[in-house]
């Protein structure tokens, strides 16, 4: 009877090892294992994928987004590190701007196994790991990265959340312009082809010639000749002249006998004939008869608009005396003029503040020798009003390699 007991006890000794024994235990282990690790995976792949079309603007569909709570959004935030529209306005863009993918809060003890999967799957994914206190657990070296207290708010994001963070820049649209296809033509000397009203046209330079006194320009003999709609009437036995380019009523046969080299003019202030200089008689020493406005507004084939008085209260006009051209410059001197820069400008000064001119174009600038080799900003934050205005910065500094004022007044490129 002991000896049938000692053999019954013996046998279960055996079962009881070899089912509890840690060789039986392994492949149960791995198992286990080899599931969760497939199981973080998945989670990563897909919120990757999501990240990457949310990149691209295209849509990703997968039941795995409902399963595991993926979202993406884009975020913008300003100078002050406030949510802001992501859009480019006025031509300023957010300072930074972000593409942020989230999924639900992964189950407690996979940190590691997710962290590990990232190191080993998506090592160059960047700020791509498990949310913790306010940071992403990236796997590998890579560290932590903090999120922005805004981003965490706007996505409500918590602890154990898997997060994908990507920084780009707002791309700006290209304007396309459409080149009109039509049959080339040549214009003759004196005009300009330009495309005009749908079709391709020549036309004339825009220049205007000012006639002084009494006189209008003629466009086919090219030199100014009398205006007879300004011819007065004279009295009887008067007749009405050109004298020095203004209509004179002049008697024909004055009482008044004058010496050799000078002439009879009726004074009409005392209505009295005198003797004066022969004009005729003195060398003309003007270099210039007729004097050309350069045109200030409009490209080629605009009608132009040239006024009597061109120059504003800021300009001050200057003839060049080989070609005869009189054109509009800025007078540094008038920037303490109200009518020119309302305002006072002492105050326009510092680092940060310059006052700047508002150059209509670039072609208006070539005279200026002060800022011959100088780039002449037209962009949004210049006004082109041919005034002097004052540039404040802000933040940045005035750029002293590229400002030449009170001419040029140009903000150093804020740092990100």
């Amino acid at each position: 009877m002991n000896i049938f007991m000692m053999i019954l006890v013996a046998v279960f000794m055996v079962g009881f090892y070899m089912i509890s024994s840690p060789s039986q235990r392994v492949p149960e282990q791995e198992t286990e294992y080899a599931i969760n690790k497939s199981d973080m995976r998945a989670v990563a792949e897909c919120a990757s994928a999501q990240h990457n079309a949310q990149i691209r603007g295209t849509t990703f569909q997968d039941v795995c987004i409902e399963q595991n709570y993926v979202r993406s959004q884009f975020i913008c935030l300003g100078s002050g590190m406030r949510v802001t529209s992501c859009e480019i306005l006025r031509n300023k863009r957010p300072e930074y701007s972000y593409i942020v993918t989230a999924t639900g809060i992964l189950p407690d003890g996979s940190y590691n196994d997710m962290l590990s999967i990232l190191e080993e799957y998506f090592p160059d994914a960047g700020a791509f790991g498990v949310f913790m206190d306010g940071k992403i657990m990236t796997g590998g070296t890579a560290g932590a990265r903090i999120v922005p207290d805004a981003i965490i708010d706007e996505m409500e994001l918590e602890n154990g959340q898997l997060v994908y963070l990507t920084q780009y820049e707002i791309p700006t649209e290209d304007t396309v312009f459409s080149v009109p296809v039509d049959t080339d033509i040549v214009c003759p000397v004196g005009t300009v082809k330009t495309y005009k009203f749908g079709r391709w046209q020549c036309v004339g330079y825009n220049t205007k010639i000012d006639c002084g006194g009494d006189t209008i320009w003629d466009s086919e003999l090219m030199t100014c000749v009398a205006d007879e709609s300004k011819k007065p009437l004279c009295a009887e036995q008067q007749t009405a002249v050109l004298v020095d380019s203004v209509w004179e009523c002049v008697n024909p046969f004055p009482e008044k006998v004058c010496p050799s080299g000078w002439i009879a003019r009726l004074n009409y202030s005392t209505l009295e004939w005198e003797c004066v200089a022969d004009p005729s008689q003195t060398p003309d020493v003007k270099k210039c008869d007729t004097v050309s406005h350069g045109v200030i507004f409009g490209p080629v084939g605009t009608t132009p608009r040239v006024p009597s008085t061109s120059c504003t209260d800021c300009e001050v006009m200057i003839t060049n005396p080989d070609t005869c051209v009189s054109t509009c410059v800025p007078d540094p001197s008038k920037v303490n003029n109200p009518a020119c820069f309302p305002g006072d400008a002492d105050e326009c000064t510092g680092p940060h503040k310059g006052i700047y001119f508002g150059f209509p174009n670039r072609a208006y600038a070539t005279s200026i020798d002060e800022i011959r080799g100088y780039t002449i900003p037209l962009d949004a934050q210049h006004s082109q009003n041919r005034m002097f205005n004052c540039l404040d910065c802000g933040n940045a500094e005035i750029d002293s390699g590229r400002s030449v004022p009170p001419y040029i007044s140009v903000c150093k490129a804020s740092a990100q």
